[in-house]
């Protein structure tokens, strides 16, 4: 992605995230990102354009660096702890982004669709790992649909919990505080029961 494609996607990113998609026009994205009409429109068709960019990015984004932070871990609760602490850094690193997707999965719209399908297939992600955990014994038996929603579940509350907190979250704290009151209760561990 070159600086100008770059700096339109942050830009819009931003002013999603503070006014809502409708609230923000193509003029705005333009004046604040300095650029004219006709720059934005070499990059982005749309509004709508840069919107499905964003989302599709920023759910791709997400997928990879779970998938490299997990494809050495041969424990499947391992895996699950990687994802619960990459969810946590890419809610700080990317918070604009989260509460895109936050507020626009729910309705009817193409947006709202859109954003339900990526989170759906990214929780499907999760699940099958969840899957896997349970059919090897590391995972005590449950529904990896709820286990996996849970899961995307902690980004969201992580959210709420950083804007009551002001913004300062000590990420490990917080991460540390999820594993030991839902990771370790999903399984056993070195063939022992959690507790």
């Amino acid at each position: 992605m070159n600086k100008t494609k770059r700096k339109i996607f942050e830009t819009s990113m931003k002013l999603f995230a503070e006014k809502g998609y409708d609230a923000t026009s193509i003029e705005e994205i333009t004046a604040t990102v300095g650029v004219a009409k006709g720059t934005l429109y070499y990059h982005f068709s749309s509004k709508e354009e840069i919107f499905n960019f964003l989302v599709e990015e920023g759910v791709k984004l997400l997928k990879n660096s779970i998938e490299i932070k997990t494809e050495d871990l041969t424990n499947n609760l391992d895996k699950i702890r990687a994802i619960v602490l990459i969810e946590l850094k890419v809610l700080v690193k990317y918070e604009n982004f989260m509460t895109i997707i936050l507020s626009e999965i729910w309705g009817s719209s193409e947006r709202s669709l859109l954003c339900r399908s990526q989170v759906f297939q990214y929780i499907k992600m999760i699940e099958e790992i969840v899957k896997e955990g349970m059919e090897q014994g590391e995972i005590n038996q449950g529904d990896p649909n709820v286990i996996a929603s849970g899961i995307f579940g902690f980004a969201c509350s992580s959210l709420i919990y950083r804007k009551r907190m002001d913004d300062n979250v000590d990420i490990q704290k917080l991460y540390r505080e999820i594993e030991k009151s839902f990771i370790r209760k999903l399984g056993k561990e070195k063939g022992v029961e959690s507790k």
